[in-house]
Formats: structure tokens, C-alpha cells, sequence
């Protein structure tokens, strides 16, 4: 009478996602599409190994959508320099690792992007948290112990 209570999980979630996405900092966006494109290939990993190819389809589809169209489309690539140009080109290869999984039915391909994904976002949330931004502002001088004193 109802609908399911899954249903209900869902939009409470779609909800909760669409305030997150509102109110993120640009960093905090970053880690969201890093998170979302890992959900989705551990969710192409456990489909595929189920047997489930249409629902591996979506899932790998997904995360392609969201390295492409998210993280890759984010890149800019004057302000970036060599570090946007090599983070485009390991976007564009993690795109083709999951057209390759997906057509050879692979899940070390999978395992791969996922790594990849997985030291990304790891590094892109430690140059994101406070203590990191405060030592990357100061001086390097600054940072060193003062012999002189003591």
C-alpha cells in the first residue's frame, strides 16, 4: 500500500545526496565523484562475478560517466599544467580499462580502476585536510626548528 521501504531508503538518499551536492565545497565535490565512480565499479565487480551483465553494464557505464563527464571534465588544464594533463590521460586509460572489462567480462580490470580510483581520491583528500593546507602555506623556513635559540 505503501511502496517498499527500499524505495523510500533510495529518495531519503537522493535527497541527502542533492543537499550534499549543494552545500560541497569544490574539494568535497572531487571526493564525491571519486566515491561515486568507486561505488559503482565495486557494484560492476560484484555484478559481474554474479553473473548479473546487464546490471554490470549500468554499473560500468556509471562509473565511466562519472570519471568522464565529472572528474576528467573538471581538469583544468592551463591552471593544472602537467598534473591535469597526466591525471586526463590516467582518466581517459581508467576509461578504457572499464570498456575492456566490460567487453572481456574481466574483474582484474575492475580491481585495477579500482586501485586507481582508491589512491586517487586518498591523495586527494589528504592535500584537502586543514593541517595540510596550513603546512602548504607557510614558508618552508617557517616549518624548520629554530637551533639558533636554544
Amino acid at each position: 500500500m505503501f511502496g517498499s521501504s527500499n524505495r523510500g531508503a533510495q529518495s531519503y538518499a537522493k535527497v541527502g545526496l542533492e543537499t550534499g551536492i549543494g552545500t560541497a565545497s569544490p574539494h568535497k565535490l572531487i571526493t564525491m565523484l571519486y566515491d561515486g565512480a568507486l561505488v559503482a565499479v565495486l557494484s560492476a565487480q560484484m555484478h559481474m562475478k554474479s553473473g548479473n551483465i546487464p546490471e554490470k553494464g549500468k554499473s560500468i557505464s556509471r562509473a565511466m560517466k562519472l570519471i568522464d563527464n565529472g572528474l576528467r571534465a573538471s581538469l583544468d588544464k592551463n591552471a593544472g599544467g602537467e598534473i591535469a594533463e597526466n591525471l586526463d590521460a590516467l582518466y581517459e586509460y581508467m576509461g578504457a580499462r572499464l570498456l575492456t572489462a566490460n567487453l572481456k567480462n574481466d574483474v582484474a580490470l575492475l580491481e585495477e580502476v579500482q586501485r586507481l580510483l582508491t589512491e586517487l581520491r586518498d591523495t586527494w583528500n589528504a592535500i584537502g585536510t586543514p593541517g595540510a593546507q596550513l603546512a602548504a602555506a607557510e614558508p618552508p623556513a617557517s616549518r624548520m626548528p629554530n637551533f639558533a635559540s636554544a
